[in-house]
């Protein structure tokens, strides 16, 4: 093997064109591989971080539904019991109303009963002051004998 110019001119020629690639051409396209493996990396990050953000957020709904729920489901059982509550107060406001009708009645019942009571206590006084008076074949002055009739009709 002999060893000419020529071979020593392209083994200079490939050192320079190795030296020129490191120097000017490598750095480049290592900074743009590695720009783009970081580029790369972020993505895959930002995907993770979005579906666990998603796992988040659909857990934070699944509870604010849950809790949505809980929360309407007591005011349907606090409505429900407003509702006893209201239709128990109108049943004893009636049951208390009829019992006042029903001793408004009795009172009035009664106190018919006593005025019809002293009516006929004075019909029969006066029954009785006729009676007298033709057994007596006489008149008998009603004005006259007033306290003998009120006496009568009260023990009548």
């Amino acid at each position: 093997m002999e060893f000419n110019a020529t071979l020593i001119g392209q083994a200079i020629v490939f050192l320079i064109l190795i030296w020129f690639t490191v120097k000017f051409i490598w750095p480049p396209l290592t900074r743009a591989i590695e720009e783009r493996q970081k580029k790369i990396a972020e993505g895959l990050s930002a995907a993770d971080r979005g579906r666990q953000e998603l796992e988040e957020a659909k857990s934070r709904a699944d509870a604010i539904i849950r809790e949505a729920r809980e929360r309407a489901s007591q005011i349907i059982e606090q409505a429900q019991h407003r509702a006893n509550d209201m239709i128990e107060q109108a049943k004893s406001a009636a049951a208390a109303e009829g019992q006042r009708l029903v001793a408004a009645a009795q009172q009035q019942i009664e106190l018919e009963a006593s005025q019809a009571r002293e009516n006929l206590r004075r019909d029969v006084a006066q029954l009785a002051v006729r009676t007298a008076a033709k057994l007596l074949e006489r008149e008998i002055d009603e004005r006259a004998h007033a306290d003998l009739i009120n006496k009568l009709a009260a023990q009548i």
